[in-house]
């Protein structure tokens, strides 16, 4: 078990003292987070496991526990990590729609996350995709491996001069729609509060004008109830033939099978996509060792995702638009202050709240 020792009840007497589980610390975060979180909390244990039911055991003793995007911090979970002692959370990224905020408040159990972490990193990547997608440079590279020189198959368009709709102008939608200004892109945007900051960069119009007039539709909004499913059936058919959807936001903004109806019909160009909406038994994973013998690993193979990554414009990377150097600093160096501001009873500056 990560904490053994016995849970103390008030702040901790120092920094050094307070011990932390960090679930879903695979070898990226070994390398490029532990010596930052070891240098202010050095009984941090790192934990590969995902947090959920099961794995929560493995906090026992622990005041605090860090964890990820996919791991499960749902009220059966948060009753669990009170029961060994948990009194704090902390996300190592920006959402939280894993967590049951008003369940862990009940419990007398803080949530705090990472609201910015180098914005500059997932929207460079969202543009990325668009790029890899739009000049089919995968199935080239693939072609080259293979000792395919030809060029039929591989026409793209060139995004100058094109229209780009971002949805939702955040810290990183608001660096997308920057990128795609410099590129020569004429930028539409849309967002609940448009960002006085992008005048000049972008137009707000409605959504329904974006859709319709964009050829390529970035995804940056949170996912909250009104944004679930924000491209379904019904807002796919009033965008412009062979438009393009890209999404590094959150898988749940996608109705996937609406996506793959629109594929198999041609109504899309294609989707490039660093989100999945079911991506949570998938994405950190390797499936590469798959034997028979250990048939619950194939269980939750998703025939769904299958099935979308069997077409060829269709792109997907497993949640990496985060994943740079500067990024992980940053999360790292967050966590610390959220961490700190726990442990020496302060306010929480990246207190998530329960939604009223």
């Amino acid at each position: 078990m990560a904490c053994r020792a016995a849970v103390q009840a008030s702040p901790v007497a120092k920094l050094s003292d307070l011990k932390v589980a960090c679930f879903s610390a695979h070898k990226y975060v070994l390398d490029a987070q532990s010596e930052i979180l070891l240098s202010t909390f050095p009984k941090t244990t790192f934990l590969a496991a995902t947090l959920d039911v099961d794995t929560a055991k493995l906090a026992e003793g622990c005041d605090a526990v860090l964890v990820f995007v996919n791991d499960d911090v749902s009220a059966e979970v948060g009753q669990a990590l009170q029961r060994n002692g948990v009194r704090f959370v902390g996300m190592r990224c920006a959402g939280f729609d894993r967590v049951d905020v008003q369940a862990l408040n009940d419990l007398g159990i803080k949530v705090a996350r990472v609201p910015t972490y180098s914005p500059e990193s997932v929207a460079e990547h969202s543009v990325s995709l668009a790029m890899a997608l739009n000049r089919n440079l995968v199935k080239a590279h693939i072609r080259v491996l293979q000792g395919n020189f030809t060029l039929s198959g591989l026409i793209g368009r060139e995004l100058n001069r094109k229209t780009v709709g971002i949805l939702g102008t955040g810290a990183i939608g608001t660096a997308a729609a920057r990128i795609w200004k410099g590129i020569g892109a004429t930028v539409l945007a849309h967002d609940i509060r448009p960002n006085p900051e992008l005048d000049g960069v972008v137009k707000y119009v409605s959504k329904e004008q974006l859709l319709s007039q964009s050829d390529f539709v970035s995804l940056h909004c949170p996912l909250l109830p009104s944004t679930f499913h924000i491209i379904d059936g019904d807002s796919i058919s009033s965008m412009k033939e062979g438009a393009m959807v890209i999404n590094c936001g959150r898988g749940g903004l996608v109705d996937t099978a609406a996506l793959i109806d629109a594929l198999e019909d041609g109504k899309l160009g294609g989707a490039a996509m660093d989100v999945y909406e079911n991506e949570g038994n998938l994405f950190f994973q390797d499936f590469t060792q798959y034997s028979h013998k250990d048939r619950s690993q194939m269980k939750v193979f998703d025939r769904q995702f299958q099935l979308l990554m069997s077409f060829p414009n269709v792109l997907v990377t497993p949640h990496t638009a985060f994943l740079t150097e500067e990024a992980l600093k940053a999360i790292a160096e967050t966590s610390v202050q959220n961490l700190t501001e726990f442990a020496t009873n302060q306010p929480l500056s990246n207190e998530v709240k329960p939604t009223k």
